[in-house]
């Protein structure tokens, strides 16, 4: 099997530092492996990499879409599947950086996304965005909950996107989301991979969010999500789904005061990446790397991830 190796974990906990300090050791290139970095004009609110940032090394799935673009995991895994064909031939290692969990699981074991009609996938979500806003989402949650209740049981219900995502499934295939990702679970890596999760003491990531977040707004990213917002961009667009965009949004909209959107703009990022946390504790093989673990996290991190390439094979040293 061929070497890959994944660096993920919650958003702000440094994953980006670290990927390319393991990238210039190893000889690798870099598959970003985030939903919405992908969208070019979105770089403040994403924290998008900069271009001196990138130290030389080769990132991909940056700025390949446009806002009005829709943008999903099947998309993601096609993707990404050519990026890493491209590295090796390039006789580099590929690196996947990201936190959005099933898309770095959705390359891993090649899921299968089953081909459906994407204009009824668009009215069913339609339908049922109208509806959690004229009954609430309790209303939807209760017909996920009788139709799939395994799925109900792992979904939050305040997470709407994931709720209607499991109805919308449902709904085109006639298969339960929840059967679906078990017979996916069972499926074995494509890969030799490392499979690398940072992790943090959970006030300490809370508080890097607020900071993220505070230092987003002094960059300009409300004049960043004014520009979408009069250049057309749908606030359903997926695009326009991502944290500090929808918020913002809101905001323009006249729906909050601004003090009241960057507050919801930290507090559900911080609901996020404890999602993210939960989801990566799952992995059955993820290697958690807690950064409290080590005396100078970064160089720390960077030996202990060195030491398992070489024992699994995937980097010899030289």
């Amino acid at each position: 099997m061929k070497p890959l190796v994944i660096i993920a974990g919650p958003t702000a906990i440094g994953k980006t530092l670290v990927s390319i300090e393991l990238a210039k050791r190893v000889n690798g290139e870099i598959i970003s492996a985030d939903s919405m970095q992908v969208y070019r004009g979105m770089d403040i609110g994403t924290a998008k990499i900069k271009n001196e940032e990138m130290q030389g090394i080769t990132h991909y799935m940056i700025d390949i879409m446009e806002p009005y673009d829709t943008f999903n995991v099947s998309v993601f895994k096609n993707y990404a599947k050519e990026c890493i064909n491209r590295i090796y031939d390039k006789n580099k290692l590929p690196i996947i950086v990201g936190g959005t969990g099933f898309y770095i699981q959705a390359v891993l074991y090649d899921i299968d996304f089953k081909e459906y009609d994407e204009d009824k996938a668009l009215k069913i979500r339609q339908k049922y965005e109208a509806l959690s806003q004229e009954r609430g989402i309790d209303f939807v949650y209760e017909y996920l909950q009788s139709m799939d209740p395994d799925a109900a049981a792992l979904i939050p219900k305040q997470n709407k996107k994931r709720v209607i995502r499991a109805i919308e499934y449902y709904e085109l295939t006639g298969e339960k989301i929840s059967v679906h990702n078990k017979k996916e679970r069972e499926k074995k890596s494509l890969y030799n991979d490392a499979y690398f999760v940072l992790t943090d003491r959970r006030e300490k990531i809370y508080e890097n969010i607020d900071k993220r977040v505070d230092i987003m707004m002094k960059e300009g990213l409300l004049s960043e999500v004014r520009g979408l917002y009069e250049g057309g961009i749908s606030e359903s667009s997926t695009a326009m789904q991502g944290l500090g965009y929808k918020q913002l949004y809101k905001y323009l909209k006249g729906e909050y005061d601004l003090d009241t959107a960057v507050y919801k703009i930290k507090q559900e990022t911080r609901h996020f990446a404890k999602r993210q946390l939960t989801w990566f504790k799952r992995e059955k093989n993820a290697i958690m790397l807690d950064k409290n673990s080590f005396k100078d996290d970064t160089a720390g991190i960077l030996d202990e991830m060195l030491i398992i390439l070489k024992e699994k094979g995937i980097f010899d040293g030289a």
